[in-house]
């Protein structure tokens, strides 16, 4: 069972959450774009069974809680301890997938000392990372979505006023994956989008702005996901973020894409367990 509420920031706006409970170690969720928070549900039995505590919230502008027009990913250092606050969690794990990764990194980076461990999944790297190209690889979803971003809010809006789904920037894979368990998406994108793209609009201007750390400030043990075929995140953005963590892990799956990826994710959570 997954408990929901609302933390009041105390400036007029509010998070949504959502909980597990239980005892065990915690586990902050941060989801992709555009999601809204609630925690995977295809990974709750191994959650269990390795004896962790899903706690997420949705990112500003997205399900329940507040628009920020103006976030920048940082924000999510600040967010993520307000929640923890509210709900008397002290130290905990982030996982992080799609653009839930570079969200895990804030608090990996900003929160050392309530931060035990990081899992990103899929995650793409800051669009200053020196030395990446950074749309190489990517579909061309994904790069008009970017570079509409990078020219600002209007063009971002103007953009997703007329964006089609484009079936291309996943996988065969990706496309079997949402056949089967990980058609949970479906459970978390709708709700993302009912009221609007704003969510989706203030995530992918902070994707391309400063991320307002380094992923090289993340010192806590980190676990990198990445699937080979990723047309969404592609692999050189994995590839990137582990050259720059030096605690961190980094595993390949040659064959798997953007949301294939999460098919190893059991694993993930076991190594968190092992770390708490």
């Amino acid at each position: 069972m997954v408990n929901e509420s609302d933390v009041d920031l105390g400036d007029g706006t509010t998070l949504h959450t959502y909980d597990t409970g239980g005892a065990g170690p915690v586990v902050f969720w941060h989801h992709g774009t555009p999601n809204i928070g609630a925690p995977p549900a295809p990974l709750l039995p191994a959650t269990a069974r390795f004896g962790l505590r899903w706690v997420s919230y949705d990112r500003p502008g997205y399900g329940g809680s507040s628009p920020r027009p103006g976030r920048d990913v940082a924000s999510a250092a600040s967010d993520v301890e307000k929640v923890a606050d509210a709900l008397g969690i002290e130290r905990f794990a982030v996982f992080g997938h799609s653009g839930g990764g570079p969200h895990a990194f804030a608090c990996a980076a900003l929160l050392p000392e309530r931060v035990s461990a990081m899992v990103a999944v899929a995650s793409m790297a800051p669009y200053d990372a020196d030395g990446l190209d950074y749309f190489a690889g990517m579909s061309a979803a994904g790069v008009g979505s970017l570079t509409a971003a990078l020219a600002g809010r209007e063009a971002k809006a103007d953009y997703e006023a007329s964006a089609e789904y484009d079936a291309e920037m996943f996988t065969a894979s990706d496309h079997a994956a949402l056949a089967g368990d990980w058609k949970w998406f479906l459970d978390v994108v709708g709700p993302a989008v009912e009221g609007g793209p704003g969510g989706l609009i203030d995530d992918d201007l902070a994707y391309v702005a400063p991320w307002g750390f380094q992923p090289s400030d993340v010192k806590t043990p980190v676990l990198l996901l990445h699937g080979g075929a990723d047309r969404i995140a592609p692999l050189a953005h994995g590839e990137w973020l582990a050259r720059q963590c030096a605690a961190a892990e980094s595993r390949t799956f040659p064959e798997e894409g953007h949301i294939s990826v999460l098919r190893h994710g059991e694993a993930a959570l076991e190594w968190l367990a092992e770390r708490p």
